[in-house]
């Protein structure tokens, strides 16, 4: 058997080939063989300059229109559980109640510390 990289995400151990591309099924993050994935970390901050991280929670800091639905995210909403996505152009995942699974923009969130 041959020696797979760890995850550069989590350190996870159990990664595995797919085609031109090594996964980790703990976070299931995606890599090419060819990147050094390693030196290329991004990093996410809210409206205040704080670095967000999955699971974090947050508060929205602007009403924010919701397409296809009659209300709008209330200023002050907050949001438990974000988890952060790299691409698009939406930073972040999440359940708001009332609205149900959405996304945001980091500069419309600050970090709730």
């Amino acid at each position: 058997m041959e020696n797979l990289p760890n995850c550069p995400k989590c350190n996870s151990t159990f990664t595995y080939e797919d085609g031109e591309l090594y996964i980790c099924p703990e976070c299931s993050h995606e890599w090419s063989k060819n990147s050094n994935e390693e030196s290329k970390v991004l990093t996410i901050k809210d409206a205040n300059g704080n670095t967000l991280e999955d699971g974090d929670s947050i508060t929205v800091i602007k009403d924010l229109k919701v397409k296809g639905a009659s209300g709008s995210v209330k200023v002050g909403t907050k949001v438990k559980n974000i988890r952060l996505v790299y691409e698009g152009d939406h930073n972040i995942d999440c359940k708001i109640d009332g609205f149900g699974a959405m996304q945001l923009k980091s500069e419309f969130v600050k970090k709730i510390v």
